[in-house]
């Protein structure tokens, strides 16, 4: 299969309102795929469904080919997702984070030794492995957020916004950290409000508002059928330059 994940369709209401309404899309394996929107176009929904986190209302979506419904189970195996809100506990060590991880996902107790020294060697914290991640700088912390994600040995990963908040040198750290990714063939779906960022690591793109896909394809092909340069003036092009704070209100209202 060349589709890492596909959606048919897929839709999610809450209480009548269409927050993703009908989004078909593929993503190619081996790829880095930019999902982009602005505040409450439906991104954070639409991977929660990926994900198995939410049931969708109509429509079907696959991972590494299964299921998301009725194969939830292999599909959260194949997955690692790395959340914009940190997934840590502060009271425990590097080390030990990633060996609960590692527990939870039920990896074998010889491979998962092995693959944490190896994974935090690779984002460069052997030296604290044993200090509490509590006493780490937000830079620090954002390591060990990526490869928690990874301590399973995922097919694909998910970021969503993996730099907002961190200073130039994380920043540059964790773009080449996603470009190394795909070398090794993973796949990465990637959300970001940084067009530089989207416009350097994504091949193809989609993006969203309003619960739906205006534009899908390859980076490039989309510059130039809009006519535009960048990635920013594609995404303002489409989705507008107004502000969106009565939307999220209204979101918010609505119990999203």
């Amino acid at each position: 299969m060349s589709y890492s994940v596909e959606t048919q369709g897929l839709t999610k209401s809450f209480n009548g309102f269409v927050a993703v309404n009908s989004v078909s899309m593929t993503v190619k394996r081996g790829s880095i795929f930019g999902l982009l929107g602005p505040n409450g176009a439906g991104k954070s929904t639409l991977l929660r469904m990926i994900c198995t986190l939410l049931t969708p209302t109509s429509g079907r979506a696959f991972v590494d080919g299964y299921d998301v419904q009725k194969q939830s189970n292999e599909v959260r195996k194949a997955i690692g997702v790395v959340q914009e809100k940190l997934l840590l506990y502060p009271v425990l060590t590097a080390k030990e984070n990633l060996e609960l991880f590692g527990r939870l996902y039920r990896v074998e107790p010889h491979v998962l030794n092995e693959r944490v020294d190896s994974l935090l060697e690779e984002v460069k914290l052997s030296a604290v492995a044993d200090r509490l991640v509590g006493t780490y700088s937000s830079g620090m912390r954002q390591r060990v957020n990526i490869v928690r994600a990874l301590v399973h040995d995922p097919k694909i990963v998910i970021l969503d916004e993996p730099t907002n908040g961190l200073d130039p040198q994380s920043v540059r750290w964790a773009k080449d950290y996603v470009k190394g990714l795909k070398k090794r063939g993973l796949t990465v779906v990637i959300t970001t409000h940084d067009m530089e960022e989207a416009d350097e690591l994504s091949e193809e793109l989609a993006i969203m508002d309003r619960g739906e896909i205006l534009a899908l394809g390859e980076k490039e092909a989309l510059k130039d059928k809009y006519n535009v340069e960048s990635i920013e003036e594609l995404f303002l092009a489409l989705t507008g330059r107004e502000l969106r704070d009565s939307l999220s209100g209204r979101l918010r209202r609505r119990g999203w």
